[in-house]
């Protein structure tokens, strides 16, 4: 007999308990719901927003419920942050259409968030913000537009080296203090590749690299540093700046050497001594200037292969690019005016392939066959001859 009441006595207590549990949660969630949320944890939207421009959010970047440290039976909401490419262009004169163009490709080749730095002349503004707000609905990208600027004391000779403007890149790192990295392109590049392949190449800069850029020729027999340069340049045949990323907190930090003095010189320092030095000797401007200072520091320089930089040299004479003919090209480089001239048709039809495009369309499937037909016309040039790499990304995509 005790023995059954025992039992009794201890379902009872059992019982007591369970009924304690319901009323506690019970009380736990009507709190919960009294605090706002509507009692269920929501998921947390990751937004980017920058300074200037125009604002676009970029999708959600949600992130799931997580359980409160303290183990209460609360939530809480943990934002993951989404990481924006940095791209800087410099654009001055006629060069209006062909960086919107530009600016098309890099947002129809990305999948992360891109940030557009775009240094112009002041009767460009108005119409680079008529252009870039009239796809605000794309909500792929920012951008900041910015006025052409030289330290002023010597502002006009920066201005006028080489072409108008295309010094201003020198000064980014000085410019953009709060950009950590950010690949700096010209007017006349096409990517027909995500930008945030070359964006992941910053991950493979050793401790020292402090930028990334491409060879200025692959074949030296028809190279020019190494047949006509009155200056240092870096390697056998040079670099080219025409596509060039940079970890800018490296840049602002490093001490540079160099052969104007024993001194190592940062870089707001070194521009101007530089070109003093060798203002007579230099034809291609603020990109001789890159090549001596890298030549005295080879150690910062990350280069990469050619088919991040393929310009009308890698094939005019024949090909010269095997990364390109092995896996087509990533990063067009329309340099001599070929886009506007009839002279390399190849790189003409995949701008104006690209230039006439629209995103409400298919943008590969649309772009693809056209441009095939467009390039199989071209096959009298050399270019021409090889223009399956043209488009090789593209059928990838």
């Amino acid at each position: 007999m005790r023995r059954y009441l025992r039992v009794a006595v201890l379902c009872l207590a059992c019982g007591f308990c369970s009924l304690l549990y319901a009323f506690s949660q019970l009380a736990v969630s009507l709190e919960e719901g009294a605090g706002g949320g509507g009692g269920k944890p929501q998921a947390a939207v990751a937004s980017w927003l920058a300074g200037g421009g125009r604002g676009a959010v970029r999708g959600t970047g949600g992130a799931g419920p997580a359980a409160h440290p303290g183990g209460s039976g609360r939530y809480s909401l943990k934002i993951q942050p989404v990481e924006k490419m940095h791209l800087a262009v410099v654009a001055c004169g006629e060069r209006l259409e062909e960086t919107m163009t530009m600016l098309k490709s890099a947002i129809i080749f990305s999948m992360k968030p891109l940030q557009f730095h775009i240094f112009a002349e002041d009767q460009l503004h108005q119409s680079f913000k008529d252009r870039l707000d009239s796809w605000s609905f794309l909500q792929t990208f920012n951008y900041t537009l910015y006025p052409i600027t030289f330290p002023s004391e010597n502002a006009a000779e920066w201005k006028k080296l080489f072409k108008p403007c295309a010094s201003q890149r020198l000064f980014l790192p000085l410019i953009l203090k709060e950009v950590d990295s950010l690949l700096y392109v010209d007017t006349d590049i096409l990517f027909l590749r995500p930008v945030d392949d070359i964006w992941s190449l910053l991950k493979k800069f050793n401790s020292t690299q402090i930028a990334a850029m491409a060879p200025e020729h692959e074949e030296p027999r028809i190279g020019w540093y190494n047949r006509f340069a009155r200056h240092p340049y870096y390697g056998k045949t040079g670099v080219n700046s025409g596509v060039m990323l940079m970890n800018m907190t490296r840049m602002r930090r490093k001490y540079f050497k160099n052969d104007m003095t024993t001194v190592r010189l940062q870089w707001g320092d070194i521009l101007m001594p530089l070109l003093k030095k060798y203002k007579l000797n230099i034809t291609w401007g603020d990109q001789d200037l890159l090549n001596i200072m890298f030549f005295h520091n080879p150690e910062s320089l990350f280069v990469f292969p050619c088919h991040w930089n393929y310009r009308p040299d890698h094939c005019i004479y024949g090909s010269n690019c095997q990364e390109a003919e092995e896996e087509g090209i990533f990063i067009l480089h329309g340099n001599r005016g070929v886009y506007h001239d009839d002279k390399q048709p190849a790189f003409r039809a995949v701008y104006e392939a690209l230039r006439n495009c629209s995103f409400e369309d298919d943008n590969i499937r649309s772009l693809l066959k056209p441009l095939e037909l467009e390039l199989q016309k071209t096959v009298h040039t050399y270019c021409g001859k090889i223009y399956k790499i043209f488009i090789k990304q593209l059928a990838k995509s």
